[in-house]
């Protein structure tokens, strides 16, 4: 039976999957753009295609709570990874509020690493006994 607890996991998980869904997506539209986006952070072009991939894949698993723990954690490290890399700029302040917006994202993340998926999640469904 569902609670206000998991309704609640349910809405995090959405809101916090959609940012990647969609970004993932948006990036097909340009991968060879994204790709020099990568390198101007000091990564390289050639994981522009893993990165849209992760973004989506672990955006959709996020959405529907499989492995929320984990992914959750993973998206955490993405989050804080990218805003070092490509936001931390301390002269320009639109780059630090998406500094900022990504590192409170990943302590987003990390709550539903801790707090699991909930009962409306695929995770309940295979462990009904011990989602939160």
């Amino acid at each position: 039976m569902s609670n206000p607890l998991s309704y609640g996991l349910l809405a995090a998980r959405v809101l916090m999957a959609l940012i990647f869904i969609v970004a993932g997506f948006g990036k097909l539209g340009d991968v060879q753009g994204f790709a020099g986006y990568l390198a101007s952070g000091g990564l390289p072009a050639v994981l522009a295609w893993p990165a849209i991939l992760f973004e989506i894949l672990a955006g959709l698993a996020l959405l529907i709570g499989f492995q929320t723990r984990l992914t959750a954690l993973a998206l955490a490290a993405f989050s804080v990874v990218t805003a070092a890399l490509y936001h931390f700029d301390p002269a320009n302040s639109a780059q630090m509020t998406m500094f900022l917006k990504n590192v409170a994202m990943a302590g987003g993340y990390i709550a539903l690493a801790v707090a699991g998926a909930g009962a409306l999640a695929l995770d309940g469904r295979l462990r009904p006994a011990t989602a939160a």
